[in-house]
Formats: structure tokens, sequence, C-alpha cells
């Protein structure tokens, strides 16, 4: 059993990057697909969807269609299971001076870092991407 299944998600998209594969099939939830969802909006992934395989939800994410470059060149988990991160808004990181995104967990959901500034809501950080 996996004890931070981000970071296993947010490892099979680097992987599958690495090796040049255009889809990935991982354990459905749905904070997984929360996430996928905001990387589908950002533009850095083409798409994300539920499926059943033999009666257990998979999320199936379409990194790049076949033939073009995936648009992730930088995927890192930040807060972790043994060490948390927080940030009130005023402290929230930009990644790569706002051209990347920061996802964020806050008391309203995951959003990215510029949402949660515009709620001006502070929490947990999730991951960087660029």
């Amino acid at each position: 059993m996996n004890t931070d299944p981000i970071a296993d998600m947010l490892s099979r998209i680097r992987n599958a990057i690495a090796v040049n594969q255009t889809t990935i099939n991982l354990p459905y939830s749905k904070i997984k697909e929360r996430v996928a969802q905001l990387l589908k909006d950002q533009g850095y992934i083409e798409g994300a969807k539920e499926e059943e395989i033999a009666g257990f939800k998979r999320l199936s994410i379409t990194i790049n269609q076949t033939g073009s470059n995936p648009k992730i060149s930088h995927i890192k988990r930040l807060s972790k299971p043994g060490r948390r991160l927080y940030s009130s808004v005023d402290k929230l990181p930009r990644s790569l001076n706002g051209r990347g995104i920061v996802i964020v967990s806050t008391s309203q959901g995951l959003m990215t870092d510029n949402d949660a500034r515009k709620l001006k809501v502070g929490g947990e950080l999730i991951c960087e991407v660029y």
C-alpha cells in the first residue's frame, strides 16, 4: 500500500514523460482527479477521465497527443506526509516567477496559487508544476 497517493501520481506522470508515454492509468481517488483537472485546466495535460476496469475505478490521464512534446518539464511534490508545508496567502510561493503553478489545498478545495491569491486563502502546498 502506498502511503502517499499524490506523490505516486506525480511520479507516474514524471516517469511516463521520461519514456515518451502518452497515457497512464492509476487507481482513482477524488483528490487525484481534482489535481489532474487542475493540470488540464492550466494546459499541462490533455485530459483525465474516470474509467472502470475489472470492477475497479481507474483514472486515465492523457499527458500529450502522439507526436507532440509534453508540456510538463518539472513536477514536484511539496508537502509530504512526514513534513507538511502550509502557507498563508501573503507567503504563497510563485513557481518560476509566475510562469508555473503551485497547487494548494485550501478550505475551499484544491486550486492553483493564483486562484488562492484572488480568494485570499492559504493552505497546504501540494505540488509545483512548470
